[in-house]
C-alpha cells in the first residue's frame, strides 16, 4: 500500500529536497506540495493524502492552525500530520501536539530517518523520542500557562482508566517505549501495548503522542 504524502513548507528548496528523498521509496508517493498552511489543508483533501509533512512557520496560515483544521475535519480523519522543525525541540512543538500532530521531525534528518518517520506516523504510531518527550515535559511543567486545575474533559478521561492504565500512561509520558515499560513493570510488551491501546481509546487519544498530551492535561504527569 502506497503512502500518499503532501509536503508543506514555504521554502521551495526544502520541499524539493524532501521530495527527492521520498520519491525513490517504492511505498511512498508525494502527491502535493504546499507553500502555506491553507494550501496544505486544501491539498490534504484534494489529493487524498495519508500524511502531511508540515512546517510550522508559514505564511497565510501557519502549521499549527493548519494542523488543527486537518485534525478537526471529519473528512480528513485518516490524515496524519508530521511536524517539521528546525531543531528537535522548539517553542511550538507542544502546541503542535495539542493541535493533533502525531509527532515531529527535525529538518536535518537524513533520508532513512525521514522515510521511517513517515512510515511510523502513517501506521498510527507516534514519532516522539524519549529525549524529545522528556524535554517537552520539562518545558510544559515550566510554563505558567499550564492549566490548573487539570482540564475537566481530561479529568473525566482519567476517571475511566484502570489503575494499571494510569500507571502505564504515566510511564508513556516519560518517553519510555513499550519494551522499557514492560521490563520495568515485569509484563510482556504485548500486555503493555494492550493497556496503551485501551487507554488511548478511553481518553480519545488518536496515537501515543496524544496520550502524552492527555497525561499533562489530566494532571497525571505532575507526579513525574
Amino acid at each position: 500500500m502506497t503512502i500518499r504524502v503532501v509536503i508543506a513548507d514555504d521554502q521551495p528548496v526544502v520541499r524539493t529536497g524532501f521530495k527527492a528523498l521520498i520519491e525513490p521509496a517504492p511505498d511512498l508517493e508525494v502527491v502535493g506540495e504546499a507553500g502555506d498552511g491553507r494550501e496544505a489543508v486544501r491539498l490534504a483533501k484534494a489529493a487524498k493524502a495519508d500524511l502531511v509533512l508540515m512546517d510550522i512557520r508559514m505564511p497565510v496560515l501557519d502549521g499549527l492552525a493548519a494542523t488543527r483544521l486537518i485534525t478537526g475535519d471529519q473528512d480528513l480523519a485518516g490524515v496524519k500530520v508530521l511536524i517539521l522543525t528546525t531543531f528537535e525541540i522548539d517553542e511550538y512543538v507542544f502546541e503542535a501536539l495539542r493541535a493533533g500532530a502525531s509527532g515531529f521531525l527535525g529538518k536535518s534528518a537524513d533520508a532513512e530517518e525521514l522515510l521511517q518517520a513517515i512510515r511510523t506516523v502513517s501506521r498510527g504510531d507516534a514519532l516522539l523520542s524519549p529525549t524529545a518527550t522528556r524535554t517537552l515535559i520539562s518545558r510544559f511543567l515550566a510554563t505558567p500557562a499550564m492549566p490548573r486545575p487539570p482540564d475537566e474533559t481530561a479529568r473525566r478521561g482519567l476517571e475511566a482508566l484502570t489503575e494499571r492504565e494510569r500507571q502505564i500512561t504515566t510511564l508513556v509520558a516519560t518517553g519510555l517505549s513499550n519494551d522499557e515499560i514492560a521490563a520495568q513493570l515485569i509484563l510482556s510488551p504485548a500486555t503493555v501495548k494492550t493497556h496503551v491501546n485501551r487507554a488511548m481509546v478511553k481518553v480519545g487519544a488518536r496515537d501515543r503522542a496524544q496520550l502524552v498530551v492527555f497525561a499533562h492535561r489530566s494532571g497525571l504527569a505532575e507526579s513525574l
